[in-house]
């Protein structure tokens, strides 16, 4: 069976599902696997560890995360959009949110939030986003797509195998004992199993890695009882907005290239449902992300984006439904204002999301692939894709200890990706086709 039928066969094996309308249990736990999968309540702890804030201040962080990201998947999924997409803070703002935050500059991060997201948001309802869609050829969404599947898979394999070389835990018997049998049964479920099996394979996953955790004594409840049952995030945490010229040049630049990310996710979403993407969907989809943004930045939180790994678990469960999307955002709503609930989520070992993560992670490179198998096959594409992928993936490593903002950019592989596929799309793709119907307009008048 050739590729293309394999992705066929694929496709009629979602579109079946897409079409129907879950009932309750199981719209709630698709939901709940995809709130697992996203890493909406992982990438603000992260941040958190990594700038040193306090634990009051930390909460605060996860709290604006989950009502940001459930206000907008949960408004995206059933009015705007209306593509099975799960919202949440861009990898792309990682680099700048700790840079930021080590420097003291955290009001200034969120000026620089606001006033980007503002700008994203009039570029949406004046349609001037949508009309950008004809730069977002197979060639540039497949190859974000698959620069944000390998960001992903650092991450993914920090957790997995219990961090770096020299961190207490790494390679440990323990961290593989929890990493390993959760991969694997996500691997086995979704591609042996049947039916409601394989849809709810990362949850079934998941609680298997959760109770090896308990039965190695590594689920420690001991924090849940000083979380309370109810609370809601601190507007301007950080103090009032300050605005930075660098700062709000850094965070416009870094939002543009989630716009080029989550077109791409879109994109993967909409043909992994078989659901049409025009200009509609895409103005009102990048509006709603823009003022979940803004909402964000007045909460202390970060951008909201369509999150890419999610379409990653719509590949490999089967489920292209929006409906158990429209369940998560009601989750991340529930979890960010109750504390307790959230303290709950956390108490998932990092290795056991590690399993998880890793084939999300596959299925997310793969979404990429798939797009790039669209792509017109010519010498300029080729050049276009692979030089992309390779800069995206070999640049920032020699950029890592520059400090600075062309530091922070240069070090940021979703950025270095989307840039350089989006520029050379220009120069080697573009301009000839200018040129060449330029030239063509010039013979027709003489």
């Amino acid at each position: 069976m050739t590729a293309e039928k394999i992705e066929s066969e694929h496709q009629k094996s979602i579109s079946h599902v897409s079409e129907e309308k879950p009932r309750l249990l199981p719209n709630l736990l698709l939901g709940l696997q995809h709130v697992f999968v996203s890493n909406v309540w992982l990438d603000p702890l992260f941040i958190a560890a990594m700038i040193g804030l306090p634990l009051a201040a930390s909460s605060n962080l996860v709290n604006a995360i989950f009502i940001a990201a459930g206000f907008v998947t949960l408004t995206q999924a059933t009015k705007l959009a209306k593509l099975p997409i799960v919202q949440g803070p861009s990898a792309a703002f990682d680099s700048l949110m700790i840079s930021a935050g080590k420097a003291n500059s955290l009001a200034a991060a969120s000026g620089g939030i606001l006033i980007s997201a503002a700008i994203v948001f009039i570029l949406s309802i004046t349609g001037l986003i949508g009309k950008l869609q004809r730069w977002f050829t197979p060639a540039v969404s497949g190859t974000v797509i698959c620069v944000v599947g390998v960001a992903l898979s650092h991450f993914t394999m920090y957790e997995f195998l219990g961090g770096s070389p020299g961190t207490p835990g790494f390679l440990s018997s323990t961290t593989l004992a929890l990493s390993i049998p959760t991969a694997l049964i996500v691997l086995v479920l979704t591609h042996f199993g049947r039916g409601w099996i394989r849809r709810y394979a990362f949850l079934i996953a998941l609680l298997a890695g959760n109770v090896i955790a308990a039965m190695l004594g590594l689920m420690d409840t001991s924090s849940l009882s000083s979380k309370s049952w109810f609370g809601f995030p601190e507007l301007l945490p950080y103090g009032a907005f300050t605005f930075n010229g660098a700062m709000i040049v850094t965070f416009l630049i870094a939002y543009l290239v989630a716009v080029i990310e989550a077109m791409g996710v879109y994109q993967a979403a909409a043909e992994t449902a078989k659901i049409s993407l025009d200009a509609k969907r895409i103005r009102r989809g990048f509006a709603g992300e823009a003022a979940g943004s803004m909402l964000s930045s007045f909460l202390g939180g970060f951008p909201t984006t369509a999150y890419a790994q999610n379409v990653g678990l719509l590949r490999l469960t089967g489920s292209g439904s929006r409906y158990p999307v429209i369940a998560a955002g009601i989750l991340f709503l529930v979890l960010g204002l109750v504390p307790k609930a959230g303290a709950l989520l956390a108490l998932t070992p990092d290795a056991v999301v590690g399993g998880l993560f890793l084939p999300a992670a596959a299925g997310l490179f793969m979404s990429g692939i798939s797009l790039l198998m669209r792509m017109e096959k010519t010498e300029a594409n080729y050049t276009i894709v692979g030089l992309s992928l390779l800069l995206a993936i070999a640049l920032p490593g020699n950029f890592s200890d520059m400090t600075g903002v062309w530091g922070t950019i240069l070090s940021n592989q979703i950025l270095i990706g989307a840039c350089s596929v989006l520029l050379l799309q220009m120069v080697l793709s573009g301009l000839p086709q200018w040129l060449q119907k330029k030239k063509g307009g010039m013979n027709h008048e003489a």
